[in-house]
């Protein structure tokens, strides 16, 4: 067994004053994991009462302070505020003079690269971008489920290693993701969780529709297995009537659908098509039975339906 004592984070060198702009669920979270690195949050800027909380619950004893004193206090600065709030903030800092030279600069935002702090960079900052993919709750387990994060990194070449080096520290894993694609990652990840939750919460509303009285736990398990299939086997995974070719199974969803829960029919023909779509490439759905379904697909857009045989 290894007797050597282990030196305490705060003696190891060059730890950074962190900042943050935004206290919503992301920000503290992630100032609360450099600081178990060895970093020291020394200020935040909250405005909501709600973000106040947050940030003492997450960051006690850190104080509150306008954004401009966020900036002068710190060698490093988490600006964890909303998409399109971010190109504003970052002009707006720019132009009050607070952005210091060799400063670093970190947004968290999925749709942009290191290009929207280029007003920073003319004033000296070190711009980075660092994309936790990973839902947040603005509570501490939040600091748990960093550890092995993917964070989507983003920044100039020379400071590419001090990125990288930064997501580490916060338990997560690195992947480079090029300025051009920004978007593209982004809308692939809200594609996949977003929609994920609107999906499982519709579920739920149906099943206790039917007379289910825990939806949650009879999708927990079925869930589970079909998230673990899809990323182990991707389209190979499909299952269900669409891939099957069952149209008049599917027919009758519809046709359920528009009796008890309109306004989950339009959510339900898209993702079909979608299936129907991937499993006929993937020669899942036979196509002497894919003509029937699309056709059961097709008629549920104009208000019949369709035969639910």
């Amino acid at each position: 067994m290894n007797t050597t004592p282990q030196p305490d984070p705060q003696d190891r060198p060059a730890r950074l004053a962190v900042g943050v702009i935004g206290a919503g669920r992301v920000g503290p979270a992630l100032a609360a994991s450099l600081q178990l690195a060895g970093h020291r949050p020394v200020a935040v800027s909250a405005v909501s009462e709600r973000s106040r909380r947050r940030a003492a619950e997450l960051l006690a004893d850190v104080p509150v302070l306008p954004p401009a004193e966020v900036l002068q206090r710190s060698d490093l600065v988490l600006l964890t505020v909303p998409d399109d709030a971010l190109p504003g903030l970052v002009s707006g800092l720019a132009e009050t003079g607070s952005v210091r030279p060799g400063q670093l600069l970190v947004h968290t935002s999925g749709r942009y690269g290191a290009r929207v702090l280029d007003p920073a960079l003319r004033a000296g900052a070190l711009p980075l971008a660092l994309h936790p993919a990973m839902t947040f709750t603005g509570t501490p387990v939040d600091v748990q489920r960093l550890a092995g994060c993917s964070f989507g990194v983003t920044a100039p070449e020379e400071l590419r290693l001090a990125a990288e080096a930064l997501v580490i520290e916060m338990g997560g894993e690195p992947e480079w993701i090029a300025e051009e694609n920004r978007p593209l990652y982004h809308a692939a990840l809200a594609l996949g969780a977003n929609h994920l939750v609107t999906l499982v919460a519709q579920s739920m509303e149906l099943l206790r529709t039917a007379g289910v009285s825990a939806p949650d736990r009879m999708l927990g398990p079925l869930l589970g297995a079909a998230l673990d299939n899809a990323l182990r086997s991707g389209d190979a995974a499909l299952t269900g009537p669409v891939a099957r070719g069952d149209a008049g199974t599917v027919a009758a969803h519809v046709a359920e659908l528009r009796r008890h829960a309109p306004q989950a029919v339009a959510g339900y023909l898209a993702m079909a098509r979608a299936t129907a779509d991937r499993a006929l490439a993937h020669g899942l759905l036979k196509p002497e039975l894919a003509e029937d379904l699309l056709g059961v697909l097709a008629h549920g857009t104009d208000g019949t339906e369709g035969d639910a045989r």
